[in-house]
């Protein structure tokens, strides 16, 4: 019993850093995403100056959830990692790419084009690789013998171009509230314009997602279909109705704070829908948590570490995002 509940609690662990991984860096993710079409000059400092007190903080918890796979549950690592080496290689990459131009493009004003295309360049492929990636994992990889046994290129289907196209748009709306709530003036009209066709857009998205994935296999059907089971599950699409409608009444009325939050709670429902359909594998259909999860006795030390730790990357992250609160302007916070 104690190993079935350390096993539960660790999967809650890394899927509240995944999580948010996903809301933290997703927004500045979206900002690179949507970096184009802002206009040369004050609304693309804007847009970065919003983001630069905490876009590298942020991806602490991509590291926290992918140690805290390799060491809570390494069978699952070792098969999915593996599975999906072309996309962890091209999003860490698109994660150097915005890092190293996040920097010159304020250090070498001359070359500044340059470095906002490698910026937009490496927010698309990090944002589409992570969704290829869920869209891979959730399509299934082929298991024998506790690992691997696919090939180099069996994540890439219509089904993992669509979660990953769904990502980027998803991570565009992120961005684009974000910059509702941070900045003023024409910049802000401008972002609650993106943000206004994107919600569209990722409703859309969303429901394309929703609609593909009972299809891939009978235990997502299932799950969302059944009875009983559909009695539960229906308050999902339910609820996304909800805050959807919420979303763009707090646009029309010129609310600034509350759409980037209710964009957050569809990630969050999204998120839901995740666990539903795959709960209790990590890898689906083939391993489950319990499968792939270290001895107890390794789950219990690294726990005593975890409790410690994220508690104090919380209070840093909260302190940071308080110091920076407020609007952001062309040369710095106000």
């Amino acid at each position: 019993m104690g190993n079935i509940d350390l096993t539960i609690v660790w999967a809650g662990i890394i899927g509240f850093a995944v999580f948010a991984y996903v809301v933290m860096d997703g927004f500045d993710l979206g900002i690179g995403i949507l970096f184009p079409s802002f206009a040369v000059g004050d609304e693309r400092n804007q847009a970065m100056n919003s983001i630069a007190p905490v876009w590298d903080g942020n991806e602490t918890w991509l590291v926290m959830g992918g140690g805290g796979l390799l060491a809570a549950f390494p069978l699952a690592y070792a098969i999915i990692l593996p599975a999906t080496y072309p996309l962890m290689i091209a999003m860490l990459l698109g994660l150097v790419f915005r890092g190293v131009a996040f920097e010159f493009r304020w250090r070498d004003a001359r070359h500044r084009p340059l470095w906002d295309a490698a910026f937009t360049l490496g927010s698309v492929v990090a944002a589409l690789a992570q969704g290829m990636t869920l869209g891979a994992i959730l399509q299934g990889i082929r298991v024998e013998n506790g690992a691997y046994a696919g090939g180099w290129l069996d994540w890439l289907s219509p089904f993992s171009l669509l979660t990953g196209v769904s990502v980027v748009v998803g991570y565009g709306l992120l961005g684009a509230a974000w910059l509702v709530w941070k900045t003023e003036g024409a910049a802000q009209a401008h972002a609650r314009r993106l943000a206004l066709w994107l919600g569209v857009a990722t409703l859309v998205m969303l429901a394309a997602v929703s609609a593909a994935t009972p299809f891939l296999a009978y235990d997502y059907w299932r799950r969302w279909f059944a009875m009983p089971d559909v009695l539960l599950t229906a308050q999902v699409p339910l609820l996304v109705a909800i805050v959807a409608f919420a979303f763009f009444w707090s646009l029309r009325r010129g609310a600034e704070r509350l759409p980037f939050l209710l964009a957050l709670g569809l990630f969050l429902l999204g998120f839901v829908g995740l666990g539903i359909s795959i709960y209790p594998y990590v890898v689906p259909r083939a391993v489950t948590i319990w499968d792939a999860a270290a001895p107890p006795q390794s789950q219990l030390f690294m726990l005593v570490g975890a409790v410690v730790i994220v508690p104090v990357i919380l209070a840093y992250t909260g302190w940071a995002y308080w110091v920076f609160r407020g609007k952001v302007g062309t040369q710095g916070y106000h």
